[in-house]
């Protein structure tokens, strides 16, 4: 198929880089203190951020030049790998534990997860079936019960790792493209209340879970347990005041709040950088949502369009958790912050994902 080709949307491609510059700053910021006692070099995290951040940049500018089709093409094959991946990493003694979760592949720090990128093979996939059969998905049997069967086979698999979080942001973005794709609301309601059934269901079946929104409604019931990630997170938001109290300045950041650099580091970045450095980040996150809902109106194709619903739907969904969880709004979920958060396995995928959206927008009426 012959599309026309312009140069890529350079507002994302500015954003992107300037999410990720900040970023590195803060994941150096927020873990030199505990990198510095658990590893004797407080450049130890950031350093792994930083050549995660380098490989996933030559990576969106390779990805932002290879036709957005190819993902179509082979969108089957890398759905089925990241399957088998998921089965894999299930295995004892080839999965490695984190957290509770057996989650990764790989060898000590330099790992992969690899529902993270079950995330894009099921928005490539499922932008690739419903630009094929857009007529079928108002038909809640032929349309919408097969599409959402393999999301939530695979949700099964996340959750066995278990990864709650990874899992809802899929879930929620692939509801997101298949509402976009033209499902009527009254399918929605009827399978909602179905999810609702299963998630109190999830949440009652491990008690962890259920301290977490104990925990969510009523931190200061538990100080010291369940609520102590929350209490801690608003005590780092809080001094942060306006201006905040200068960059790599943080209090809590010294073996108050666990492992700032990764779901939290938001909080850090309130407290050091306050209420103006949180909403500068918050804009940026705005204006990457902006220049994303323009690419997909203006796609050249319902795949296109779908795919960049999907990508922009994922990263929006993952920002709304993981600040929600910070400001004390939704229970700790265990989501990284995109482009900001230390992990490997999340930014290279973030920057893919810009990578795929800033080829469409080569192709795109913008």
């Amino acid at each position: 198929m012959q599309k026309e080709r312009h140069a890529p949307d350079y507002v994302l491609f500015l954003t992107t880089i300037a999410l990720l510059t900040i970023g590195l700053i803060m994941v150096y910021s927020a873990s030199e203190a505990w990198a510095s006692y658990r590893f004797d070099d407080a450049f130890f995290f950031a350093k792994r951020q930083l050549f995660f951040a380098g490989v996933g940049v030559v990576v969106m500018i390779f990805i932002m030049n290879v036709d957005y089709w190819t993902w179509r093409t082979w969108s089957k094959l890398i759905l089925i790998i990241c399957f088998i991946l998921l089965v894999i990493v299930l295995i004892p003694g080839v999965g490695l534990v984190r957290g509770g979760a057996r989650s990764w592949l790989g060898v000590g720090a330099f790992s992969i997860q690899p529902s993270e990128f079950m995330k894009m093979a099921m928005i490539a996939f499922l932008a690739k079936y419903l630009s094929e059969n857009q007529k079928r998905i108002v038909s809640f049997k032929k349309g919408l019960i097969p599409s959402l069967s393999l999301v939530m086979l695979a949700f099964g698999m996340i959750m066995l790792q278990p990864d709650l979080g990874t899992g809802a942001v899929m879930v929620g973005t692939c509801v997101a493209m298949i509402f976009v794709a033209g499902a009527k609301i009254s399918h929605f309601v009827g399978l909602a209340m179905v999810g609702v059934a299963g998630f109190v269901g999830l949440i009652a079946s491990a008690p962890y879970r259920i301290k977490r929104i104990t925990s969510f409604l009523d931190p200061w019931s538990d100080p010291l347990g369940s609520g102590f990630q929350i209490i801690q997170s608003l005590y780092a938001i809080g001094p942060g005041g306006l201006m905040g109290m200068g960059l790599g300045e943080s209090r809590q950041k010294y073996f108050y709040l666990p492992e700032p650099q990764t779901d939290f580091i938001f909080a850090i970045l309130a407290e050091e950088l306050g209420f103006i450095g949180g909403l500068f980040v918050i804009i940026l996150f705005g204006i990457m949502l902006w220049r994303g809902i323009k690419i997909a109106l203006g796609a050249p194709d319902l795949f296109g369009s779908f795919l960049a619903v999907g990508i922009i739907g994922m990263i929006a969904i993952q920002v709304m958790i993981n600040i929600g969880v910070v400001t004390g709004l939704m229970p700790v979920t265990g989501i990284t912050l995109p482009f900001l958060s230390y992990g490997g396995s999340s930014l290279t995928l973030m920057l893919v994902a810009v990578g795929v959206l800033l080829n469409i927008s080569r192709h795109a009426r913008m």
